[in-house]
């Protein structure tokens, strides 16, 4: 099995709620990035698994079970204090994966603002991101008719929700794509529209 201190290629997905980022990384892991195996990391669906399941995972305790609880209900962000869950996670989809130095993880909800950007930088090597834009009004109407295929199970899809998480966004979200600009980290951006697919936007993006 791998060693968790791999250092592995990552490619970062950020776009707001809705957009359509879960059924772009299930694509993309099925299809691969230019003939190389890539594995998706969804981060809101990592949290959402420990909340269902009520057990721990790795290190963490059952307090930070609770914790990811309360996470959820509110629509609130993992700071500084608490990354060391999202940590965790992502070393235990690494783990899980068997991943190998080439391959190519796809970053889904982590970071999502700039200090956890500066944290997973010790955990994987951000080469790429892919910045999927688009307004508010395109994101009700994919959220309403679920375009994406993956929001039939969301329990937060109501509409005062969907305007919180649309503000913590811009936010705190929309800054990464400037941080990683300023890096020399090269930006894809992509628009998308209600009848935008996974597959308009992989093959778009390579």
């Amino acid at each position: 099995m791998p060693q968790l201190n791999i250092h592995l290629p990552a490619i970062l997905f950020v776009g707001p709620t809705g957009i359509g980022k879960t059924p772009l990384g299930e694509y993309a892991e099925r299809h691969g990035y230019k003939g190389r195996r890539c594995s998706h990391f969804d981060f809101g669906a990592a949290l959402r698994a420990v909340d269902a399941s009520g057990q721990p995972v790795g290190a963490l305790s059952e307090s930070d079970v609770s914790f990811i609880h309360r996470v959820l209900t509110e629509g609130a962000l993992l700071e500084n204090e608490t990354f060391y869950i999202a940590a965790e996670l992502l070393r235990a989809h690494i783990q899980a994966s068997q991943l190998l130095p080439d391959d190519v993880i796809l970053l889904n909800g982590l970071p999502r603002h700039v200090d956890q950007a500066r944290a997973v930088d010790a955990l994987v090597d951000v080469k790429q991101v892919l910045h999927l834009c688009t307004t508010p009004d395109v994101v009700y109407e994919r959220i309403g008719c679920n375009s994406g295929g993956d929001r039939s199970e969301r329990t937060d899809d109501d509409t005062e929700a969907i305007a919180r998480k649309l503000a913590i966004f811009e936010t705190r979200t929309r800054p990464l794509v400037e941080h990683y600009r300023t890096r020399g980290i090269p930006i894809a951006e992509i628009d998308v529209i209600a009848q935008t697919t996974p597959s308009d936007i992989w093959s778009a993006f390579q």
